[in-house]
């Protein structure tokens, strides 16, 4: 059973992360740690004690669709609104419209517990969220009067509607329609695939951010614009009124995440309303309106990268417990006769360190992020600073943990043996879950292109120079410390960080010299490479600040600085001497 590991969070929000110095600086209002502590005790409650009971019923049943709605597994609609009256929903939203206004920090902290107990439950906030994001961003005052508060609390959830058959991750290739009418609204028509939770009975309304093309839109992604497309229209008085005509065509079968209904989604074919269009309301400017849908995509790309925290957390634990009541063979060294519990043997121990290792550094990477956003917004004097250390760390963040969710669950089957490709250990549910969010909000190949092409150059590589320099002084204060648990960490935090800079140098020149093919060949190894540098760096920065488990802490460090650090090396000499090898080996594709 999951139990949420409320102080680790807490102590990786305020001492890896920043929010205690936050706090102490007055940079998050009348925050406390009492109140942290508060909020995340509880948010670990209902985790364990109610989302998690009906997780393995949700991966069972699934959503499915009967009579043209979609019905969400036994106990899932109680749940949802349990979560709801709780306040979850709106822990950051503005207070203006019912939210809590507290910081990013938090609400990532909560997703991770929620995406822990059944990341196909915690997708259907996720999602809100990001739709309360871009309409508080982009949306007008008519728009936010109407939607918002219902957003924020919950009442209503949101969806982000991209996605077509043809076009994939080509969001410049959609063909969805959008034509003007003479009341200022506009009408849609288009199908729409992958909407998560794209329709359900938890809640009274789901208000669909859809992206389409008006008739006299330019080509491409500069001829796109964002719609607010609700489920049941609303009345003046704020009441529901008349089905919109959209529907789902039907729910996808998916290799996990089965409680979630994946939708298709169909607007403007005449099922509902004397009109054939769904009625649409536009979001910012006409053909800017991907701009607008980036607001909700950023929020969304940091969300998916605390599920793979969250899936890492869950698989650990799991695993531990599994490793130490299963019992088989001798352990080295054991005095005792009869067979060892299998955390005795080494292997397995390296197996179950690994995940650790990873889980934790992705948590440590993804709260940095979420404070980078925060900061972004409450110190307007270095507000420049934290949105280049925010728009760095997003894509890292997102395809890291992604990846780091996936191997630790696969690495919770090894440990689990034979049991671990039975369904009912739940190890395997944790892995087929897993697989879809390095998939989803950007594929991690995505991001490593936008991390090369975009966030690295930030300010001519400057920003990148300036992380480089903040992790070297990480190493040299681990150095200054003279405790002997550390082992080599200095010496291999230090070479892998000198990786990590000889590699930034070499992205930087090649895309100065016009070489950019050359740099995108090695964009995926070199997100790994800083993703690893960054999990040694924070491991340390952990250990360092000591919250009475300094001894594990450290020695957890050692661990990843000694076993996996390593690979950076290879890392970076795939990224410089791997791109004329790829281009000569073409010709095997063929």
């Amino acid at each position: 059973m999951y139990k949420a590991p409320v102080e680790e969070i807490a102590f990786t929000l305020k001492h890896v992360a920043g929010m205690e110095r936050a706090m102490e600086e007055g940079v998050l209002g009348d925050l406390s740690t009492d109140l942290v502590d508060a909020i995340l005790s509880e948010a670990g409650r209902f985790a364990g004690e109610e989302v998690e009971p009906l997780a393995e019923n949700g991966d069972k049943q699934g959503a499915r669709l009967a009579d043209g709605k979609v019905v969400l597994p036994d106990g899932w609609e109680k749940l949802y609104r349990d979560w709801i009256a709780g306040g979850w929903n709106g822990l950051t939203a503005p207070e203006e419209f019912g939210g809590q206004g507290l910081p990013h920090m938090l609400n990532i902290a909560t997703l991770e517990m929620w995406n822990s107990a059944s990341m196909a439950f915690g997708l259907a906030p996720t999602l809100t969220m990001g739709a309360v994001e871009a309409l508080r961003a982009h949306g007008s005052g008519d728009l936010k009067k109407t939607y918002l508060a219902k957003l924020v609390s919950g009442e209503w959830t949101g969806t982000m509607n991209l996605t077509e058959p043809h076009a994939g991750s080509d969001v410049g290739a959609l063909r969805s329609r959008a034509e003007r009418r003479d009341d200022g609204t506009y009408r849609i028509f288009g199908q729409k695939i992958f909407i998560t939770w794209g329709d359900h009975e938890a809640a009274e309304n789901i208000i669909h951010l859809v992206l389409a093309r008006l008739p006299d839109a330019p080509a491409g992604t500069r001829g796109i614009s964002l719609f607010l497309v609700p489920k049941f229209l609303v009345n003046e008085d704020g009441s529901l009124g008349a089905r919109n005509d959209l529907f789902v065509h039907s729910l996808e079968h998916k290799l996990g995440i089965h409680g979630s209904p994946t939708c298709t989604m169909i607007y403007g074919d005449g099922k509902y309303g004397a009109e054939k269009g769904a009625v649409g309301w536009l979001v910012g400017e006409e053909n800017k309106g991907l701009a607008c849908m980036f607001t909700m995509m950023n929020n969304a790309r940091l969300a998916v990268g605390i599920q793979g925290v969250a899936i890492a957390e869950a698989a650990t634990q799991k695993a531990i417990a599994y490793a130490r009541e299963r019992t088989q063979g001798r352990a080295p060294g054991t005095a005792v006769s009869g067979m060892s519990p299998i955390i005795e043997h080494p292997d397995v121990a390296r197996m179950l360190l690994t995940m650790k290792a990873l889980t934790q550094g992705a948590r440590a990477i993804c709260y940095a992020c979420a404070q980078a956003i925060d900061m972004s917004h409450r110190d307007p004097e270095r507000a420049k600073y934290w949105q280049e250390r925010a728009a760095l760390l997003t894509p890292i963040a997102k395809s890291f943990s992604t990846d780091a969710g996936v191997d630790a669950a696969s690495l919770g089957i090894q440990v689990h043996g034979g049991m671990g490709f039975i369904e009912e250990t739940g190890a395997a549910r944790l892995l087929r879950d897993a697989r879809i969010a390095p998939i989803y909000e950007g594929t991690n190949g995505i991001q490593a292109i936008d991390l090369v092409t975009r966030k690295l150059t930030i300010g001519n590589g400057n920003h990148v120079r300036g992380v480089i320099a903040e992790l070297r002084e990480i190493a040299d204060s681990v150095a200054k410390s003279n405790l002997e648990g550390f082992g080599e960490t200095t010496p291999r935090l230090q070479a892998a960080i000198a990786d990590l800079e000889k590699t930034s140098e070499w992205l930087l020149s090649k895309q100065a010299e016009g070489a950019v093919a050359e740099a995108l060949a090695g964009a995926t190894p070199y997100q790994r490479l800083f993703g690893l540098v960054l999990t040694g760096s924070y491991l340390a920065k952990g250990g360092l600040a000591d919250a009475g488990e300094g001894a594990k802490r450290i020695a957890l460090c050692r661990f990843a600085a000694e076993n996996l650090l390593a690979e950076t090396a290879a890392l970076s000499d795939r990224v410089i001497a791997g791109a004329s090898s790829l281009e000569a080996a073409r010709a095997a594709l063929a």
